[in-house]
């Protein structure tokens, strides 16, 4: 067991599903993905025994005819460190990064393409407190999707996906720290936030990827359409529309995810503030709808009460005039059921109450309920 590296602090968060399984020394299984670690003191013990594999995209995979179905959450912490290794390739202008760039925005996208409710399901169960590079991902995840809903063609939805994966490369040294603080930004974090998009341009100019439409997403994607936005105060038009989408998506995370300053959003909350954005005041009142969309009211990776009093976690989205579906996990008494119950809820017996918001996620085996292997 080699290739075990140990844990870094501040890898692992309290209520927070495990990433990836956690081996001991000897290449036992600890704890599986999906486990939520539960106090303080079970953190240590897995910062001070807990190892887990480090791998990478490898060049065979994410060529365009590979076979089998990937299953995103087996494939979440890979997605992770690919992005970390890509982000670092283009910071040190490495002749491949660009390669590195292109081949993870196609696995992105053929694991939206192969599995668009386990990929949504990504966003909500891991957005507890994400890293910079979580965060990142989401992006990349969400813009996918909403590109499709709103009508892109392939080569701009490839376009807004990669345009995503880099936008922030500039933010990336810092932003962990920001959301840590528990402080009103100072005027100095804020010029640094300003300044993020020029500098994550010339980060990806200085490794030769100058790409004009990439550029341009990047450069406009916090400029809003009343002419409030940064860094130029363009209006209306004058911002393409992937800009505006890779806005959005960042500000749904912002939403859902929790700070050190604020509580997240649920996903009814966050719905109702994205509904708001359709006014056409920031953005085209298309864009918020094609993220609505493809959201639902009860988003895939969201834990929701049915009407028979179970509690579950929805897996699926509604197909016509059936679902949402949801896997049933606690029983009408509160007792964890032992095998995985599919709940249609379009049948009254099963309809959606309300969102469920436990102190601290259930853990569960993700690729089960999704019935991936």
């Amino acid at each position: 067991m080699s290739t075990l590296v140990r844990i870094a602090p501040g890898a692992l968060v309290v209520g927070k599903p495990l990433p990836w399984t956690v081996y001991d020394a000897d290449g036992t299984v600890l704890l599986c993905q999906g486990y939520v670690i539960q106090s303080n003191m079970q953190l240590e013990q897995l910062f001070e025994r807990g190892l887990f594999h480090p791998r990478v995209i490898e060049r065979a995979q994410d060529e365009p005819n590979a076979t089998g179905q990937l299953n995103p959450f087996a494939e979440y912490p890979i997605l992770l460190k690919t992005l970390e290794t890509t982000l670092k390739a283009i910071t040190a202008g490495e002749e491949n990064a660009l390669k590195r760039l292109l081949g993870l925005t196609r696995v992105i996208e053929r694991i939206c393409d192969e599995s668009p409710d386990a990929s949504l399901a990504l966003v909500h169960l891991y957005s507890v407190e994400p890293t910079i590079h979580e965060q990142i991902l989401f992006y990349g995840l969400l813009c996918h999707s909403v590109a499709r809903a709103f009508g892109l063609n392939k080569a701009r939805t490839s376009m807004l996906t990669s345009a995503a994966l880099v936008a922030n490369i500039g933010l990336v040294p810092v932003a962990d720290q920001l959301n840590a603080s528990r402080m009103i930004l100072n005027d100095e974090q804020r010029a640094v936030i300003r300044k993020h998009p020029q500098r994550s341009m010339q980060a990806l100019h200085a490794a030769g990827i100058r790409n004009k439409a990439l550029l341009e997403i990047i450069a406009q994607h916090h400029e809003q359409a009343d002419g409030t936005g940064y860094p130029k105060g363009l209006s209306g038009t004058d911002i393409c529309a992937e800009a505006e989408m890779l806005s959005l998506a960042e500000r749904y995370v912002a939403m859902i995810t929790k700070r050190a300053y604020r509580e997240r959003m649920n996903a009814t909350d966050a719905r109702k503030l994205i509904a708001s954005l359709a006014d056409g005041q920031i953005l085209r009142p298309a864009i918020p709808r094609a993220l609505l969309t493809i959201l639902t009211d009860y988003p895939p990776g969201t834990l929701v009460r049915l009407s028979n009093d179970e509690v579950g976690l929805v897996t699926r989205r509604p197909v016509r005039h059936r679902g949402p579906f949801v896997q049933a996990i606690f029983s009408p008494k509160g007792k964890r059921y032992s095998h995985t119950i599919e709940r249609d809820c379009s049948e009254p017996l099963y309809s959606v109450l309300a969102l469920e918001e436990p102190e601290v996620m259930p853990s569960m085996d993700f690729s089960l309920l999704w019935g991936l292997s």
